[in-house]
């Protein structure tokens, strides 16, 4: 493939531009190589600015459930953008938008917009703070919940990727308040309870871990952590930004049946277009600001042009809920083509899924925490990355991400990617 343009854009871009992207992943440096400039997308496809052509797995890192630029949100974006995009103040999109999370939710009983996940985490963690008065929470290795201070400790995502998990600028009074607990181990959890009593507003915690590579939570792991919350008084947060309204109308909680106090969504409540929110008990958001002391506040939040988006997205998933037994079945087809590639050429390394998010991992050891993620071999991932986008597969440029299947990946797209996969996986030796 050619990638001039690219490459002068890039050139370009690292003038103005720290590191010539404005999110650290995008720059490929964990795979090597300059990142591709993209120009358009369509259903399950991407196109650059050199006019090659990839089958997407990225999906814009998740909100893309139905693909890029889908009709009926397309609709509702241009038809809101008419009337203005932005007028702060309150419009009555943003109460049917609330309202529609709380019927797809049932955990959530109140829920305030903001405009990105990390917005989302951070403030529902003030929240919780505010609501017990205490101040530690409990958050999980390799678990990604953006970028406030206090959750880059041991973080996932482009933090790990990049080998700063630990990002300088955080400062030790900061990352004190941060316990760090092992991903899959109730025990770690219980020591650190035991060891900080009544000090602890909040657990917060991925309920399928998707910054680490794919990693679902195993047996009554989750169930533990909603009974020692109740026990001890401190507050469960599941950050579903990545998970919520992909793996099912009610996110991850509603595969697992577990209710979590405060709930944190993303990606796919915009539609594509920048926007987080969380929600959860009326009893804590009852505190937060205006009706309580607990500020939180974004000129942009509840913007109109993303909640028309976020709004014709959830609406489609509420009037179409076999969108789920499509998702399932394209990601369990993409999942055996690989498996069955892995057996032919006689390979042991770790596939996890669940539902349309999947990752593989190059280890022969079963990766269920962040320790066993990191025996994987990213050089080797590497390698594969540039493979299979020269065959026109755009996969996430980094070993530690999830790719995500849309409803529009259909049989043949699929067949094509197996396809590209082995070859890859064949050319590695």
């Amino acid at each position: 493939m050619n990638f001039k343009k690219s490459e002068e854009l890039f050139s370009e871009a690292k003038k103005y531009i720290p590191g010539g992207v404005n999110s650290p992943v995008r720059a490929f440096k964990a795979v090597g190589g300059n990142p591709v400039f993209m120009k358009g997308g369509e259903k399950a496809l991407l196109f650059d600015v050199d006019g090659n052509k990839y089958i997407d797995y990225i999906g814009s890192w998740g909100p893309h459930l139905f693909g890029h630029n889908p009709p009926f949100i397309k609709k509702a974006v241009l038809g809101t953008a008419e009337n203005g995009t932005s007028f702060g103040a309150p419009t009555e999109l943003e109460i049917r938008m609330a309202k529609l999370i709380t019927e797809l939710v049932p955990s959530v009983e109140m829920v305030r917009m903001v405009n990105s996940g990390t917005e989302a985490t951070m403030s529902a963690v003030r929240l919780a703070r505010g609501f017990t008065g205490r101040n530690k929470i409990i958050k999980f290795e390799g678990c990604y919940h953006g970028h406030a201070d206090f959750f880059l400790i041991k973080a996932g995502s482009g933090a790990l990727t990049l080998g700063v998990p630990t990002s300088p600028g955080v400062t030790p009074a900061n990352a004190s308040d941060t316990l760090l607990a092992l991903f899959n181990d109730i025990e770690s959890v219980k020591s650190l309870v035991a060891a900080n009593k009544n000090e602890i507003a909040a657990i917060i915690i991925e309920p399928v871990a998707g910054n680490m590579g794919v990693i679902a939570s195993r047996g009554d792991f989750l169930r533990d952590l909603r009974r020692i919350c109740d026990e001890e008084g401190i507050v469960l947060i599941f950050d579903e930004v990545m998970t919520g309204f992909r793996l099912s109308p009610s996110g991850a909680q509603g595969i697992y049946g577990i209710a979590p106090d405060i709930s944190v969504f993303g990606k796919i409540i915009g539609g594509g277009l920048p926007v987080g929110a969380f929600g959860g008990k009326r009893e804590i958001f009852n505190q937060l600001a205006p009706l309580g002391p607990v500020y939180q506040a974004g000129t942009l939040s509840g913007n109109p042009l993303a909640m028309s988006a976020g709004y014709a997205a959830l609406s489609y998933i509420a009037e179409n809920p076999g969108i789920y037994r499509t998702l399932e079945e394209y990601s369990g087809a993409l999942e055996d083509g690989f498996r069955e590639n892995l057996a032919k050429l006689g390979l042991g390394y770790q596939i996890n899924r669940v539902g349309s998010m999947m990752c593989m991992f190059f280890t022969n050891k079963a990766v269920t925490d962040f320790a066993s993620a990191l025996t994987s071999d990213t050089a080797l991932y590497a390698k594969y990355f540039h493979s299979m986008l020269e065959s026109g597969v755009y996969l996430p440029p980094a070993q530690f991400e999830a790719l995500f299947v849309s409803t529009v990946h259909d049989g043949s797209l699929i067949k094509k990617t197996i396809e590209a996969h082995f070859n890859a996986l064949k050319s590695l030796g």
